[in-house]
């Protein structure tokens, strides 16, 4: 398989490519990233020489580079992850989420449908989120007919890709398939997301800063185990489907960041509760007998210790989340290629 991941050299994707990397070791991987803020080459420092992997730096919004890159690779299968994905940036200013999350897949979908139907004749797999569903009561959990009720500028952007998906895999019949996945934690995830932002705080005897009363409730899936559920979707997924994804981890906020501080042996007077962000959804919880039942897919991070392990992953890569932190993670990718 000829398959190009974009967003590749953010968390889940620079996962992802490492996971296929792995499984698959066959495949002609290309990575196309954009390298924002949340691209990190040096997530890839490990597969790069692998000889059917390929790094192109671009815009998914950029029709003139996709036509160029799916035409020159003679991509079969597209796993798209590009997007602004953090709900606190999409807050203070939303442009940069529409372009990339709606505009960069539209494109995508037009070079597919009008220009590219033989070289792209396998699965188009849009990653997306639990958020688009919005936020739940005190019980129940979200399936994939749920109804769309995004409440950030972040989830919006992104029900609207899946939505333009969807209308064009039943208008065209283009092979689309979308993702739902719950909240993602494990290695290589930036500090600005909460448990490694909290890992980081504790680690330098920082505050700890909660949103509100610290009892918003998430499900928590450990990123390995999401990236095994799209590889399994990509090959044995239906067309035209919707997949929900999560382990059955729901944690309040305030109890994940007591479990950090106590694997770290921090006091929680670290704790500090801040003022709320506008529109915090309470609650999210996922619904996966779908993918269970159809794929076979099981998750095989028990939470606790797959935290244990991410927490030793960042105390034992301080030097990785220091340089993000300072901004000079970004002088990788011009040593790596910009000076050769």
């Amino acid at each position: 398989m000829n398959l190009l991941i974009t967003g590749g050299a953010g968390f889940i994707g620079s996962n992802f490519v490492r996971y296929m990397v792995r499984e698959h070791p066959d495949y002609r991987i290309v990575n196309l990233d954009a390298l924002t803020y949340a691209g990190n080459l040096e997530n890839l420092e490990d597969v790069e020489q692998h000889p059917g992997y390929r790094f192109v730096k671009g815009d998914v919004a950029d029709a003139a580079l996709m036509r160029t890159v799916l035409e020159e690779h003679t991509i079969d299968a597209i796993v798209n992850f590009a997007a602004e994905s953090h709900v606190d940036r999409s807050i203070m200013g939303a442009s940069e989420f529409v372009r990339t999350n709606i505009v960069g897949i539209n494109v995508v979908l037009e070079l597919i449908k009008g220009h590219l139907p033989r070289q792209v004749g396998g699965r188009f797999v849009q990653i997306s989120t639990d958020e688009v569903y919005g936020s739940l009561e005190r019980s129940g959990a979200f399936t994939e007919f749920s109804p769309l009720h995004p409440n950030s500028p972040y989830a919006a952007s992104k029900a609207a890709a899946d939505l333009l998906a969807l209308a064009y895999a039943h208008t065209f019949g283009l092979p689309v398939i979308i993702t739902r996945c719950s909240n993602n934690y494990g290695p290589h995830q930036l500090p600005e997301k909460l448990i490694p932002l909290m890992i980081a705080n504790a680690i330098e005897n920082k505050p700890l800063p909660v949103y509100g009363d610290g009892l918003h409730v998430r499900d928590w899936i450990h990123v390995e185990d999401h990236c095994a559920a799209i590889d399994r979707i990509l090959h044995n997924g239906r067309t035209g489907e919707i997949y929900n994804i999560g382990a059955g981890n729901e944690r309040t906020n305030l109890d994940v960041v007591r479990l950090i501080l106590a694997q770290l042996g921090k006091p929680e007077s670290l704790i500090t509760f801040v003022k709320d962000r506008p529109g915090h959804d309470r609650r999210y919880a996922i619904d996966a007998t779908k993918l269970r039942r159809e794929l076979r897919w099981e998750p095989k991070h028990d939470f606790e210790r797959g935290l244990a392990e991410t927490i030793t992953w960042y105390r034992e890569h301080e030097a990785w989340w220091r340089r993000i932190v300072s901004g000079e993670y970004r002088e990788y990718y011009r040593k790596q290629y910009e000076e050769r």
